[in-house]
């Protein structure tokens, strides 16, 4: 028998399902993204008070004679307080929101733009990326989204863009410092036209040339346009002219906006949306829809979420993709239900969801490269993941064993979903907790 709609809604396309909550449907999951984003687009920045920490943390480091040694030891904890705190309230989110599309699509989008903390400074900065740049743009239109998260100082000092100044501009011609062409090219492969599109290296060396002037203002944090490291005049990117006599942001801006009305970007998105959502193979018919709707709607984001849900292959074939290990995580957390998270965190052996991450080799704002968290099936299920994933999934059946009976969790957990071999698991276990675990590793729960 086919599930309902909102049964392979809530695996496929949100978090899982959550004890009392109810199931939405296709229409119900576009109005939930539009909340969320509005609820995001009212957060205020926190970076510039960020970035006092770690102004803090990096005075003290320059000039050992600056603090004594308990000095410069609290400074760098309260960073690493800071983001271990940032990473668990990242988890947490995910789990006790109730727009279950939109955090999927927030997660999608941070992925598609990825950057990465590889230091203290990135463990400052890279978080209030998806806070500034993706929640608050989600619901709107892709040019929008691509113009907040090129221009974030993450991403600005991730592919070292910050420091990249026009060979004829005034601090080029005095002190000689030159181009990093690294953010152009990754905007054109991975953010926008796609891996083999049309454009040429002389593209990525003007769009490179254009990008200059972009920096980060080192006292708050955010991003600030310096015209005296923008390489001056006209520069030519997939055959428009941008920029001038003298450099401004909106230049900028103008060909970013370009960019994301290309075909080529309508096909790349559709396909990268399709892939992460309903099949590491799509259905060719899908893909095509969703950029049908992309070039229709000009980039407008909704209608090409719309797209993505209307089409009969996206309600096809439950269980083709594997859950990574933050969608696995999330969904164990959420199945558990809200009355009961405080007892899992308080529990003799709490299960530490920002280290079974690790474990799973997904650290959060850890991806191994610009283009982000691999979607093939083979790089999630491996020996040493699926060890992992069961590990956490006995952790969560221990803690939640003195409360919960595993005949019932598996209603909550998978209800019609569930095959009988895991009902019959859950049944016979020896042990209470052996059964909520034997549900959470089986394969209905670890795929989508």
């Amino acid at each position: 028998m086919t599930p309902p709609y909102e049964s392979i809604a809530a695996v496929r396309f949100c978090y899982g399902f959550r004890p009392g909550e109810a199931r939405a449907g296709p229409e119900a999951l576009l109005k939930g993204v539009a909340r969320g984003a509005r609820h995001a687009g009212r957060a205020q920045s926190t970076l510039p008070g960020r970035m006092k920490d770690y102004a803090t943390f990096a005075r003290l480091r320059r000039s050992p004679h600056a603090g004594s040694e308990p000095e410069q030891r609290a400074a760098r904890s309260a960073l690493d307080r800071r983001f271990a705190l940032d990473s668990s309230e990242r988890v947490r989110q995910a789990v006790l929101s109730p727009h279950g599309f939109y955090e999927r699509l927030v997660w999608f989008w941070a992925d598609h733009f990825t950057v990465a903390a590889r230091n203290r400074r990135g463990n400052v900065v890279v978080p209030s990326f998806e806070v500034d740049a993706i929640r608050p743009h989600v619901a709107g239109t892709f040019a929008g989204l691509l113009r907040a998260a090129v221009s974030h100082p993450a991403m600005l000092e991730y592919f070292g863009q910050a420091r990249s100044t026009g060979p004829g501009s005034q601090v080029g011609l005095e002190q000689g410092v030159g181009l990093n062409e690294n953010l152009a090219r990754e905007v054109l492969e991975l953010h926008t036209l796609g891996v083999g599109a049309d454009y040429a290296q002389d593209d990525v060396r003007q769009f490179a040339e254009l990008l200059t002037g972009l920096a980060v203002d080192r006292r708050t944090g955010e991003m600030a346009f310096r015209a005296d490291m923008a390489e001056p005049g006209d520069e030519t990117v997939l055959g428009r002219s941008y920029g001038g006599a003298r450099e401004r942001a909106r230049h900028i801006d103008a060909a970013l906006d370009d960019l994301s009305k290309h075909p080529a970007t309508a096909r790349h998105i559709a396909r990268k949306l399709a892939v992460h959502f309903v099949a590491d193979a799509p259905d060719e018919g899908l893909v095509a829809h969703i950029e049908a709707a992309y070039r229709r709607d000009g980039g407008e984001l909704m209608p090409v979420y719309a797209a993505l849900l209307e089409h009969p292959a996206s309600w096809d074939r439950l269980g083709a993709k594997v859950r990574q290990p933050f969608d696995f995580v999330v969904a164990t957390l959420r199945t558990a239900g809200t009355d009961h998270l405080t007892a899992l965190e308080d529990a003799d052996q709490a299960p530490d969801p920002v280290a079974a991450l690790r474990r799973m080799n997904q650290p959060l704002w850890g991806a191994p490269g610009p283009d982000g968290w691999p979607e093939a099936a083979e790089a999630w299920i491996s020996p040493p993941g699926l060890t992992a994933r069961i590990a956490w999934a006995s952790l969560i059946g221990q803690a939640l064993a003195p409360r919960v009976d595993p005949r019932d969790f598996i209603e909550t957990a998978l209800g019609e979903l569930a095959r009988d071999e895991t009902r019959v698991a859950a049944r016979v276990a020896a042990e209470r907790w052996e059964g909520i675990a034997l549900v959470l590793a089986s394969p209905e729960f670890n795929r989508r």
